[in-house]
């Protein structure tokens, strides 16, 4: 077939790899004498009047060596970020020990969410049928599982309509939560932990749990040090 009168026809043909490659195989002058599709192709003809790759080899070792970098930034960036809260929720958890009662352990929930991870505020609270501890939030029976979205979750992450009651007059900068269920006492007596961020991304549903779990068997274990009666 002569070159000049090659046609490649997408009606034709099916648009395969093996189909371009027959084509161009069968027509070379087809690529060589289209200037604006080597130069879409980013390719150049060399004096011995070959195609040259190279342009576009070395733009695609380019890419690749660019996408392998950012991943690799992305990669360390969050590596230093999860250090660093756990670096955090060390020293909170040394924090929680140190309580002196459970009322201190209130306070010092709120002051580690303030002061340790820069949220809106720290809340304890129990479904109880008396009065908490003081500092506790009040809650009534079933309100763990309503807050949480059932019986079986164990932890949520988010913005939750039915939390913000929890953080009192701290509610109107809480965006985001993230809340852990606990069990307290024997007999056992529901209840979370809860954290507010004025960020709404502060917190999302797609965030792992662990750490406010973890921070949450703190808790649960110092308040036992407090039968509350």
């Amino acid at each position: 077939m002569d070159g000049s009168q090659a046609k490649f026809s997408f009606e034709d043909a099916a648009v395969e790899p093996v189909a371009v490659r027959r084509f161009l195989a069968e027509n070379p002058d087809f690529l060589r004498r289209d200037e604006g599709l080597l130069a879409d192709l980013g390719l150049k003809i060399a004096p011995d009047n070959v195609v040259d790759f190279a342009p576009a080899a070395l733009a695609r070792v380019h890419a690749a060596h660019q996408r392998e970098a950012e991943q690799r930034h992305l990669i360390e960036e969050t590596a230093r970020a999860n250090f660093a809260a756990q670096a955090q929720t060390h020293g909170a958890v040394v924090d929680l020990l140190e309580a002196r009662n459970n009322s201190d352990l209130a306070r010092r929930v709120n002051d580690l969410a303030r002061q340790r991870f820069g949220l809106a505020a720290g809340v304890i609270a129990l479904e109880n049928e008396g009065k908490p501890p003081a500092g506790w939030k009040h809650l009534v029976e079933g309100q763990v599982d309503l807050i949480l979205g059932g019986p079986d979750q164990i932890a949520r992450m988010g913005f939750a309509p039915t939390a913000l009651g929890l953080f009192g007059a701290d509610a109107g900068e809480v965006r985001s939560m993230a809340m852990v269920r606990m069990a307290i006492w024997e007999p056992s007596r529901q209840g979370l932990l809860a954290f507010g961020s004025a960020d709404p991304e502060g917190f999302t549903p797609d965030m792992g749990a662990e750490l406010v779990a973890f921070l949450a068997r703190v808790v649960e274990r110092t308040a036992e040090r407090w039968p509350h009666l």
